[in-house]
């Protein structure tokens, strides 16, 4: 695991270069899939998924916003609720079926095209070329949305549900 410090004046040390980084150096490795961690210098307090907000946040500041207000200000009301667990999991697994998804589209369309190369408008272009593959995949990730979703409500309806712990719903019997 390779491990980055944090100090107080807010830079960023890489133990194994022994040198300091940038952001733009943590997207890298990000984007690279290199694991690692970021330690706060004197805490050893882990502020790894601090420094992937941040990184969202200029990401997002940037050219093209991947999230639109109404869905930031949707994701704001599950903190504090009672969902906000499940809501979690539920959008941890969409992503990762959607990187399937992608991750299919890139294997049928490899040796098409320099994947290093290919900007958001190049695979929009791509993708309009698809749309028939792209109705069927997208129905097929729809489902397993929704799947999901199901099998999340039907785990709240259980009792002894981990989200509730000692609740039991009305109607149902210890």
């Amino acid at each position: 695991m390779r491990v980055l410090k944090k100090y107080p004046n807010r830079r960023l040390y890489d133990t194994r270069a022994s040198s300091y980084i940038t952001l733009a150096d943590v997207k890298k490795m990000v984007l690279d899939g290199q694991e690692f961690e970021v330690r706060d210098a004197k805490t050893s307090e882990d502020l790894t998924r601090s420094i992937l907000l941040q990184i969202i946040l200029e990401e997002e500041t940037g050219g093209m916003p991947m999230f639109t207000s109404r869905m930031l200000a949707q994701i704001i009301r599950f903190y504090g609720h009672a969902m906000q667990g499940m809501m979690g999991a539920y959008l941890e697994k969409n992503l990762q079926t959607f990187v399937e998804l992608q991750s299919r589209l890139g294997e049928q369309a490899r040796g098409l095209y320099d994947p290093k190369a290919f900007t958001p408008e190049m695979w929009a272009q791509f993708m309009s070329g698809q749309a028939p593959l792209m109705q069927g995949l997208m129905g097929n990730y729809l489902e397993q949305s929704k799947n999901l979703f199901m099998q999340m409500q039907e785990q709240m309806g259980k009792p002894g549900a981990a989200l509730f712990p000692g609740f039991t719903p009305p109607g149902t019997r210890k």
